[in-house]
C-alpha cells in the first residue's frame, strides 16, 4: 500500500471546507406525523441565555427584586418589573428592561453570581442587599447582590437600573 502525499493547499481547503459545515446549524427534520413547528432563524430579540430561545407571543419577562439598606426609603423595599410588555411597580422599570435587555445574549446567564475562586478587591460598598426572583427570557431567576466587594460592587452596578444607586 503506498502514501500519497496531500498538498497543504487542498489540505488547508478541506480542513476550511470541514469546517464551515461544523458552523452550520444542524437543522431538525420533524416526522411527518408531528405537528411540531419548525424554528425559523433566530431574531435578535430571542438570543437569551437557556438552551432555546423564546419563540413567538410575549415573553412576559416578570422579576420580583426586594431591596433593603439601600440608603433611599424610595429603593428601598419590594418591587415588580415586567418587561416585554413593560409594567409594574419599580422605580425605573423602562430603564431597567433596556438594560437588561441589553445584558441578555444566548447561552449566558446574566444573573449568574461572581464565580468561586474570583480574586475580588477588599473594598466594601456599604450595606445594600437585593434579592431578584422571578422568570427572565423564559429562565427562573433566583439571585442576590450585595456590595461586600469589588467584584460584588462591579456586579450590582451592572445592573443599575434595575437595581438602585446606593447611598453609602
Amino acid at each position: 500500500m503506498s502514501r500519497r502525499r496531500i498538498p497543504s493547499r487542498s489540505l488547508s481547503l478541506l480542513v476550511a471546507a470541514a469546517a464551515a459545515l461544523c458552523a452550520l446549524p444542524a437543522l431538525a427534520v420533524a416526522p411527518a406525523a408531528s405537528a411540531a413547528p419548525i424554528p425559523l432563524p433566530y431574531h435578535h430579540d430571542d438570543l437569551r441565555f437557556g438552551d432555546q430561545p423564546a419563540l413567538g407571543g410575549p415573553r412576559g419577562d416578570h422579576l420580583t427584586i426586594t431591596v433593603t439598606k439601600s440608603g433611599s426609603a424610595r429603593t428601598d423595599g419590594t418591587f415588580e418589573l415586567r418587561c416585554h410588555p413593560r409594567g409594574g411597580n419599580h422605580f425605573a422599570a423602562a430603564r431597567a428592561c433596556d438594560r437588561l435587555d441589553r445584558m441578555t445574549r444566548w447561552g449566558k446567564d446574566p444573573f449568574a453570581p461572581v464565580p468561586q475562586g474570583a480574586k475580588c478587591t477588599m473594598m466594601y460598598g456599604g450595606p445594600a442587599r437585593a434579592h431578584v426572583t422571578g422568570v427572565w427570557a423564559g429562565r427562573p431567576v433566583n439571585a442576590d447582590f450585595r456590595r461586600t466587594n469589588g467584584c460584588e460592587i462591579e456586579r450590582w452596578g451592572r445592573f443599575e437600573p434595575m437595581l438602585p444607586s446606593t447611598v453609602s
